[in-house]
């Protein structure tokens, strides 16, 4: 069964040689500041709170997850959308027009590990409002694009460790201009944390059982769905809450992963496993592949394809033994349903992900493609 996430019980979180996550941010973003988190929220918060003020704001693309938003609430910061092209590209006019004398910062999203289309543009819309550009990389710690790490194209930038390896939090802030690294003061919550903690024990055991329930794939997706926070597309899922819960240090569990990982090792079997899905896809005249080409340096999250019946295709990768399969994202309720984001929500129903992280081997994607055939 190809699950969402990679076991804890991987070899790709054996000790590094290369020296783990640390060594290969050091090499490809030398300097660029950055700082440990237990989720990518809270760095946020912490990264623009020396320059937030009342009344400000700050614009996103409405092609988001919707907890993103919460850290600029609670540094009094409204929170615009912006509408997105079919490419992820932002929609420069509708974008334009949303920026005013009391924007703070305009964010873009590098989804599932690809730059966004339009990253220029958009840093060259913020030097013209003087306002800041925030690089939100949270799908891929592990991408480079023309030489840049992923995450730093920004003034300031986030990347999430939890997407990557099989750690219960983490995530890193990077800073890279000189005004923000003087403002910027650390929560509590910054760093990893030095001890052993509840989380940690929690998380092994889950793995445990998750190793356990792999063995019989309709219970797996039995409890899977009753523990789900939301990744399927419920919308019962409470931004502020999930936000509240993930206000912790990045765990001693995922420190210990972080520096033991195999970054390069890690890519190359998530763009095999890419690489494999793609072949088979190709295949298929119901679905469009997202990311047709692969440029060198990137580490995809997963193979997104539109679907023209997400539903059935869900349902067919499920027989098939894919459990990990989902469409994504949940939207925001301001922008859910509303006209102005109409590709947003389009794409929101008729996106299919499917999981390339680095616990699977192609030989299960092409067993499941095999099923998929019959």
């Amino acid at each position: 069964m190809i699950s969402a996430t990679p076991s804890m019980f991987d070899l790709s979180v054996a000790r590094s040689a290369t020296g783990g996550i640390d060594s290969f941010v050091d090499r490809h973003a030398p300097d660029v500041a950055s700082t440990y988190y237990g989720s990518g929220k809270v760095a946020l918060r912490d990264g623009l709170a020396g320059v937030a003020h009342p009344g400000g704001n700050v614009v996103v693309p409405a092609y988001l997850s919707p907890a993103v938003v919460e850290p600029f609430r609670e540094l009094g910061l409204e929170a615009r959308f912006y509408a997105i092209e079919e490419s992820f590209a932002p929609d420069v006019a509708d974008l334009e027009g949303r920026i005013d004398d009391e924007t703070v910062a305009v964010m873009s999203v590098n989804y599932f590990g690809f730059p966004q289309p339009g990253l220029e543009r958009i840093a060259s819309l913020t030097d013209e409002y003087d306002c800041y550009h925030i690089d939100d990389n949270a799908h891929s710690p592990l991408s480079v694009h023309e030489g840049t790490l992923l995450g730093t194209y920004g003034d300031l930038g986030i990347t999430t460790l939890r997407k990557l390896l099989p750690v219960p939090d983490g995530a890193l802030l990077y800073r890279t201009d000189e005004e923000l690294r003087e403002r910027y003061s650390p929560s509590p919550l910054a760093g990893p944390s030095e001890r052993v903690g509840t989380a940690d024990c929690r998380f092994v055991a889950t793995s445990v059982v998750g190793a356990v329930l792999e063995r019989s794939p309709s219970l797996y997706r039995s409890v899977e769905a009753a523990l789900s926070d939301g990744v399927d597309g419920s919308q019962s899922v409470d931004p502020e809450a999930r936000y509240e819960a993930a206000k912790v240090p990045m765990s001693k569990l995922s420190a210990s992963v972080t520096d033991g990982a195999d970054p390069d090792e890690i890519r190359e079997t998530r763009r095999e496993n890419y690489r494999t899905w793609r072949g088979i896809f190709d295949e298929r005249d119901d679905v469009t592949i997202r990311y047709d080409s692969l440029p060198p340096g990137i580490s995809p999250y997963e193979f997104p394809v539109r679907a023209d019946d997400p539903a059935r295709l869900l349902a067919e990768l499920e027989a098939a033994g894919v459990a990990g399969a989902h469409t994504w994202p949940i939207l925001r309720q301001s922008v859910r349903g509303n006209d102005e984001y109409e590709t947003a929500n389009r794409l929101s129903a008729e996106l299919v992900a499917l999981p390339v992280h680095q616990g699977i081997e192609p030989s299960e994607i092409e067993a499941a493609a095999d099923r998929l055939r019959r």
